[in-house]
């Protein structure tokens, strides 16, 4: 049977983090870069071809099996994004399409165009990502949420009702049982993005402006939101 191959469109910042975070799932991973410009890192182990926005794809529908492929559209230019995911649906309507989107309205865009699922560039969210990738359950659970059909999500929570929670600390929460969701991280002004369970987490006293970032169903998520704030 043909491996699973997943497809990179894009190469930036973004695409080591996703290559680290799939390698477990897909045996070939194949990366493409837009500018011709752009320096190729040295001693890369994956093959990293040249692609054009008018490429008409017949080779890439010659050299792999397209029903047993996922491509990640993460041109950090949104309307070349776009138009790339515009372009792949057109041509092979049964590709899985993963596409990298900076906003709500490139998000929008962006599953008009075609795409599967959504991976937002929040910068918690890749830091998550980096953070997590030396946890093999963890990073299984990342991959379902962002590159699988799950019904899980990961949201940013704003703080707005900081009375709520009386002064208590988030480490001091049984957030699965009281809220249905789990906190993977806290944002405040006065540190950098720590893990729910750091030592700063646990002695940081939840405040307005706190930024949560979150694992959760739907409309758990949804709840969530109405008791403390709003999503980013």
């Amino acid at each position: 049977m043909t491996e699973k191959t997943a497809l990179i469109f894009g190469y930036n910042d973004y695409t080591f983090e996703i290559v680290k975070n799939i390698s477990l799932h897909y045996e070939n991973i194949q990366i493409f870069k837009l500018d011709e410009n752009e320096k190729i890192i040295q001693n890369s182990k994956y093959k990293i071809s040249q692609f054009d926005l008018s490429d008409n794809w017949d080779d890439l529908r010659e050299s792999v099996d397209i029903k047993r492929c996922v491509a990640f559209c993460i041109l950090e230019n949104m309307a070349e994004n776009i138009f790339l995911t515009i372009s792949l649906r057109d041509t092979f309507k049964d590709l899985t399409i993963v596409a990298l989107a900076k906003d709500k309205e490139s998000e929008e865009k962006l599953l008009l165009a075609g795409a599967s699922r959504i991976l937002p560039t929040i910068q918690t969210t890749a830091n998550i990502i980096v953070e997590m990738l030396e946890k093999p359950i963890v990073s299984e659970v990342l991959h379902n949420i962002l590159y699988e059909k799950s019904d899980l999500k990961i949201a940013q929570i704003r703080v707005d009702n900081s009375e709520f929670f009386n002064k208590e600390y988030p480490a001091d929460i049984d957030w699965g049982e009281e809220y249905g969701v789990i906190v993977l991280s806290v944002l405040s002004e006065e540190m950098a993005m720590e893990f729910i369970y750091s030592s700063k987490a646990k002695h940081h006293q939840i405040k307005e402006g706190d930024i949560f970032v979150v694992v959760g169903y739907e409309q758990d998520i949804k709840n969530f939101e109405n008791i403390i704030g709003g999503q980013i």
